[in-house]
């Protein structure tokens, strides 16, 4: 049966305007050195060179104790233009006949990546599910504390670290990500240049899913009482769990009845506060999750063209 073409969510492409958050360093004159594309000085790659760049440097100057659900969505914000870009390149003629013939054919290359588009799609899907969860249940243990019911606090208590520990687990599913290789004995040239920057963004999509994932999964809001200032589950040896996000600190929420009206004011302001913080997080997740589709759609329609 033939392939039908595939649409997706699209956006203009721009070749000029870099992603806002790079736009307070200075402009690099491009020398453009033919018109065969893409090659090194080509635009979508200096931006695409940038925007890992700085994204890596931001995330990794970050030390435990100061990742914040702010610092959290501008990493997503950020992977987010990644991929816009990457999506942009993938538009490009050129870009889709290396593709094709690249790492001995199309069934290699773009199968591989395929593969692994499916797999940071199916499991930002999870995310997203698994996020709306975590604030459904969120809210419904405000309720609770307002009403002042200790037993229902402690059943939400232990969902919500169900579902942190379920986030966390995302983790696992991006170890075969990757590793993308040209032609054997092939020269330096369009076609391997390709395959290094698409290593790049997924290498950084997996580093920046495993701080995302592991941030929250490891964040005292979401721990039972007797889990506190402890990390659940094994590292995984290939991504390291970080530190929890400031914000999502545990609230003292034992023994309800016996707190003062200065006491629960106190812990309601700061359960509104993570509420919010949530709130960012699924927003800007939900996203990078239509720029990975959108992604996935591009790799497709260079194989089905």
């Amino acid at each position: 049966m033939a392939h039908k073409m595939v649409t997706s969510f699209r956006r203009s492409v721009s070749f000029t305007n870099p992603p806002s958050y790079i736009s307070s360093k200075p402009r690099k004159t491009l020398h453009v050195r033919s018109t065969s594309l893409p090659c090194r000085s080509h635009p979508i790659i200096s931006q695409l060179r940038d925007g890992i760049s700085e994204l890596t440097n931001s995330w990794s100057a970050a030390e435990s104790g100061s990742r914040t659900s702010a610092w959290l969505c501008d990493g997503l914000r950020r992977l987010k233009a990644v991929h816009e870009s990457l999506d942009d390149l993938l538009h490009l003629p050129q870009t889709r006949e290396s593709l094709r013939r690249g790492a001995g054919g199309c069934s290699d290359l773009i199968e591989k990546l395929l593969e692994d588009f499916l797999r940071f799609v199916d499991v930002y899907g999870m995310f997203q599910t698994l996020v709306l969860r975590l604030k459904e249940e969120y809210s419904a243990s405000q309720i609770a504390v307002r009403r002042k019911d200790d037993l229902k606090v402690a059943a939400h208590s232990k969902n919500l670290s169900k579902i942190a520990k379920e986030i966390g687990k995302l983790c696992s599913n991006f170890v075969s990500v990757g590793k993308l290789a040209a032609a054997a004995g092939a020269p330096y040239d369009d076609e391997a240049e390709l395959v290094d920057i698409i290593n790049d963004v997924l290498n950084v999509t997996v580093s920046v899913s495993a701080l995302l994932f592991g941030g929250i999964s490891n964040s005292p809001a979401f721990r039972k009482p007797s889990c506190m200032g402890l990390g659940f589950g094994k590292k995984s040896k290939n991504l390291k769990f970080e530190a929890g996000i400031r914000e999502f600190q545990a609230v003292n929420l034992e023994n309800l009845k016996k707190k003062t009206d200065e006491e629960m004011k106190i812990a309601s302001k700061k359960m509104h506060e993570i509420d919010d913080c949530i709130l960012g997080i699924e927003f800007c997740g939900e996203r990078a999750f239509r720029s990975l589709i959108n992604t996935r759609v591009s790799l497709l329609n260079v194989l089905t063209q």
